[in-house]
C-alpha cells in the first residue's frame, strides 16, 4: 500500500501539502506565511534568462497563482541561461513552454500562460488581476511600462536586470519607494542598447539575480526580513562583490512623483514589433 502524503493542519483547518515541509519549518514562514503564498498571485513579464529562476522558485515556493507573459519562442541560443527549457522546447512559444515545466513541478498552483507581448493595451487587464508584478524583462521600453502601470495600479513591483556577469535587483513600493524612472529618468539610445545586448550573458548571472528577485518576492509575500525597497543592490559577478546603494524617490518624477505628469499608459513600439518581454 502506497502511503499518502503528509500534511499539516493550518490554523484556518485548510491543510498545508508536505512539499513545503521544509519552509514551514522555517519561523520566518511557518503555516501562516505558507498560506499567505498560497493566497498570493504573482504575473512575471518575461520567461528568459531571469524569468527561469524567478519562475521556478515561486512555483517551488507554492505561490498559489503565477502568471507568465512571454512572446518570444524557445532559440537554441536561449539554452546557456533559460533553464525552465530543454533542446526539445526550441521553437516552442515560452510561455506554454514554462507553464508545462512549472506545473510539472508544481501541480497544486494554478499557472496562466500568455504567449504575447505585453503592451499597453492589455497591461491594466493584466495586472488587476495579480498581487504583485515580477518584471524579468530584457528591455527598456517594456520596463518603462510596467512601473509606469505599477504605479498607476499600486502593484508592486520586483525588478532584475542582468548583463554578462553584473546584474542588479531592486523592488518598487509605489509612490513610497523610488520607481525604474527614479532610476533612469531618461531611456539609454537605441544604439547603446545594441552594444548593451552586445556585451552577453553567461547563465549564472541570471541564476543569481533571479534567485534573488524570486526571494525578495517571498519575503514581501511573508512579511519578513529585507524587499530591496527603496535601495538598489548591485552585483559584480567577475569580482564576488555586491553592494547596496540607497534609493530615494524622485519628487519630480513624471510618475511616482508628488505631481505625476503620466496619467495613463502611452502604447510603446512594441505595437510594431520593435520590442518583447
Amino acid at each position: 500500500m502506497t502511503a499518502s502524503p503528509r500534511r499539516h493542519a493550518t490554523t484556518s483547518g485548510d491543510p498545508v501539502s508536505h512539499r513545503y515541509e521544509r519552509q514551514v519549518w522555517m519561523k520566518q514562514i511557518g503555516e501562516s506565511g505558507q498560506r499567505r503564498l498560497q493566497q498570493t498571485s504573482a504575473l512575471v513579464v518575461g520567461a528568459g534568462g531571469l524569468g527561469s529562476p524567478i519562475l521556478s522558485c515561486l512555483a517551488g515556493a507554492g505561490v498559489g497563482t503565477i502568471g507568465v507573459i512571454d512572446g518570444d519562442i524557445v532559440d537554441l541560443t536561449n539554452l546557456n541561461r533559460q533553464f525552465l527549457y530543454t533542446t526539445a522546447d526550441i521553437g516552442q512559444p515560452k510561455a506554454l513552454a514554462a507553464r508545462d515545466r512549472l506545473v510539472s513541478l508544481n501541480p497544486e498552483i494554478r499557472i496562466e500562460a500568455y504567449p504575447t507581448r505585453l503592451n499597453a493595451d492589455i497591461a491594466y487587464e493584466l495586472m488587476s488581476a495579480y498581487s504583485l508584478v515580477v518584471d524579468a524583462s530584457d528591455n527598456y521600453e517594456t520596463r518603462y511600462l510596467i512601473s509606469d502601470a505599477c504605479v498607476l495600479f499600486g502593484k508592486p513591483l520586483f525588478i532584475g536586470a542582468v548583463s554578462g556577469f553584473h546584474g542588479m535587483a531592486l523592488t518598487v513600493l509605489p509612490r513610497k519607494t523610488a520607481c525604474f524612472r527614479c532610476l533612469y529618468p531618461e531611456p539609454p539610445s537605441a544604439s547603446m542598447e545594441r552594444q548593451e545586448r552586445a556585451r552577453g550573458i553567461v547563465g549564472t548571472t541570471p541564476a543569481v539575480i533571479g534567485s534573488i528577485v524570486a526571494q525578495n518576492v517571498i519575503k514581501y509575500i511573508v512579511q519578513t526580513g529585507d524587499w530591496m525597497a527603496g535601495k538598489l543592490l548591485l552585483m559584480d559577478g567577475e569580482g564576488n562583490r555586491f553592494d547596496t546603494v540607497p534609493l530615494d524617490r524622485n519628487a519630480a518624477c513624471p510618475a511616482c512623483g508628488d505631481h505625476p505628469t503620466i496619467t495613463e499608459l502611452v502604447p510603446l513600439r512594441q505595437r510594431s514589433g520593435q520590442t518583447s518581454c
